[in-house]
């Protein structure tokens, strides 16, 4: 929060010019670029802590932040999951223009349900047989441990892992430690590079697939979730693979629980494949090479991306916590 938000917009102010006007600013701000309720709500609650010591030091009169009205807490939107026929059109669309990579992103985030910065710290050898290994993040181009610093296991789909072999078997990285989805230099992803990817590479594919503008990355999450609750998983089978408590589980999804027909449950795996038929996908073939630059130099990855930013995850405040991790 310190560095993406405060410092940022306020940080070479004086104290005495950090205004209620100011704060409003940066409250308006953070919301034109997309962070989410709860990260604002974080952020201005963290900002109105520290000035609060200034005003107890007497270096100013009044706390400013006290003025500006913070977002609720509660949830301002119900989860509206992406089914695999709308994934799957944001696939189709990238991988039409060669982001075999993205493509493959776009998969992990809606078929095994981890969180932006989790799949972009998965490295080759987390990929098993019948499950993700997920134990790390990325947050601001750097690998951190991931937000609950528990380490979990989920399930892999068959759909999932024949995409995943086929973009390893294209990628130039193949360490079995090498990063999954790397910048194209091997390093975790940037927050410059997260914005970048979730304001155009996804917001173009996004609007290829004729979907709604405020469509965000992190719905593929709950793209997972839904899939789930279509096999008739219970609310802690659902909490255990997404990382989360049951009663946060319950909480987010109960409108879902409520709305599935257990008379009808539909494997995820078959799903996918019907979406994929319909829309006539297959997975790159595994002679497609993988692109290079002007130079010819094999870059492994086909576009700029990115993701572990508040605003690639509304409501999600926790890839903004921990500096210099």
């Amino acid at each position: 929060m310190l560095d993406v938000h405060i410092i940022p917009a306020i940080g070479e102010l004086p104290l005495k010019d950090v205004t209620a006007e100011v704060i409003w600013q940066l409250r308006a701000d953070m919301t034109s670029n997309g962070v989410g309720d709860a990260a604002t709500r974080k952020t201005l609650v963290t900002l109105q802590s520290m000035l609060q010591r200034a005003v107890e030091w007497d270096r100013i009169i009044t706390n400013p932040v006290k003025l500006v009205k913070k977002p609720s807490q509660t949830r301002t939107r119900a989860i509206r999951p992406l089914n695999p026929l709308q994934v799957e059109a944001i696939r189709k669309a990238l991988i039409r223009d060669g982001k075999h990579a993205d493509a493959g992103l776009i998969a992990v985030l809606a078929y095994a349900g981890l969180r932006p910065g989790e799949a972009l710290g998965l490295r080759r050898n987390d990929i098993r047989e019948n499950t993700i290994l997920v134990e790390r993040s990325v947050a601001f181009g750097k690998l951190k441990t991931t937000k609950t610093g528990k380490t979990r296991t989920v399930k892999l789909l068959k759909p999932l892992a024949e995409t995943l072999d086929t973009w390893k078997r294209i990628s130039s990285r193949n360490q079995p430690t090498d990063l999954v989805f790397p910048a194209p230099d091997g390093s975790p992803w940037t927050l410059d590079r997260t914005n970048n990817w979730r304001k155009r590479t996804f917001a173009d594919a996004v609007e290829a697939a004729g979907l709604p503008a405020t469509t965000r990355p992190y719905d593929l999450r709950h793209s997972y979730v839904s899939l789930m609750i279509a096999e008739g998983a219970s609310v802690v089978e659902v909490a255990s693979q997404a990382g989360h408590a049951p009663t946060m589980a319950l909480s987010t999804y109960a409108h879902l629980f409520d709305e599935h027909d257990h008379t009808n449950n539909r494997t995820a795996a078959d799903l996918i494949r019907e979406a994929r038929t319909q829309l006539g996908l297959s997975e790159v073939s595994v002679l497609c090479p993988p692109q290079t630059n002007d130079d010819g130099q094999n870059t492994g990855i086909a576009s700029v991306g990115g993701i572990g930013d508040p605003g690639f995850e509304p409501g999600t405040s926790s890839l903004s916590e921990v500096r210099g991790a």
